[in-house]
């Protein structure tokens, strides 16, 4: 089995849904609420695993119980957590979410993930070694990322980023990524064009790939994703779905995508089977909790083929 190593954050979501964003000093009622783990690191090792992945999982919780709780759900998902530190003295990260109409804004108090620290990083040096691809994020100090990197790197692994929260990012890390999978706003600022149409993100692809990128794919949310496939720029639509909560869809693609990949299949067909991840987990509440299995998504990519 492909192993896939995840550095990243772990946080845990709060999650309300509402009819209405207040507007400043407004205080409204909101319509549910419930607690749910996240952290886009651990959603994407989860992801993976979900999807038959063998994933490690490298990163930092705080000695609390939210720490506790996302250590023991990461274990329940067949995650290792031999590499996850507990930091005394700082909280677990948390992410304060406010769902509308299926669509949500986030607010994130990193936590113990900034407690992450190249010399973490590097204690997990061998597990890293060992693995066909490794998934990273910026929800976790850019030092710790470089480290990463530099390690994946010096053992022949692949690297993927999913740059989120973006960031303009020092070369010593976009020199070494393999696989970049920005959203609409992350390719944005990453490609430093705005993206108000196709041909914007076509031109945001070529400006990426001509950073050193081998492979980009963004995501476009009810558009589906766009990537270089050879010489070609393509676009692989989404399926309309009833939308109930988009927390974590990223997050799914970017571990559907390298499981896929870890499995040796061609970017198009990868990408196809992180489009039909991403959209199924659109369809449930939550971060992790909405992550499908691989008979999920199977079933549904079965059901999709039969009626086109």
């Amino acid at each position: 089995m492909c192993k896939i190593v995840v550095v990243g954050s772990l946080n845990m979501d709060m999650v309300v849904s509402t009819d209405r964003v207040p507007e400043m000093g407004e205080t409204i009622l909101g319509k549910g609420f419930f607690t749910s783990p996240g952290g886009k690191g651990a959603n994407q090792a989860v992801a993976a695993a979900r999807l038959g992945g063998q994933v490690s999982m490298v990163g930092c919780v705080g000695n609390d119980t939210f720490g506790r709780a996302l250590t023991q759900n990461l274990q329940k998902n067949n995650v290792s957590t031999n590499h996850v530190k507990t930091i005394d003295d700082v909280s677990t990260g948390v992410a304060i979410i406010v769902i509308k109409d299926g669509n949500n804004f986030i607010i994130v108090e990193p936590g113990a993930n900034y407690k992450l620290t190249p010399e973490i990083v590097e204690s997990a040096e061998d597990e890293i070694a060992k693995c066909s691809i490794m998934m990273i994020q910026l929800e976790v100090p850019l030092k710790a990322v470089e480290a990463a990197v530099k390690i994946a790197k010096r053992h022949g692994v692949k690297v993927l980023l999913n740059p989120a929260p973006a960031v303009q990012l020092p070369e010593e890390i976009i020199n070494n990524v393999d696989i970049i999978t920005p959203n609409e706003t992350e390719a944005g600022i990453l490609a430093g064009v705005a993206l108000n149409n196709k041909d914007d993100a076509k031109s945001a692809v070529r400006i990426l790939l001509d950073k050193g990128i081998n492979q980009v794919v963004i995501t476009l949310g009810s558009q589906g994703a766009m990537y270089n496939s050879g010489n070609d720029i393509k676009t692989h639509p989404a399926v309309n779905v009833k939308v109930v909560d988009t927390t974590a869809a990223g997050d799914s693609f970017c571990g559907a995508l390298a499981v896929a990949l870890s499995h040796h299949k061609t970017i198009d067909e990868a990408v196809e089977y992180a489009n039909a991840v991403g959209i199924l987990t659109i369809t449930k509440k939550g971060a992790q909790s909405s992550l499908p299995t691989k008979a999920d998504v199977e079933r549904f990519m079965k059901a999709i083929h039969c009626f086109r």
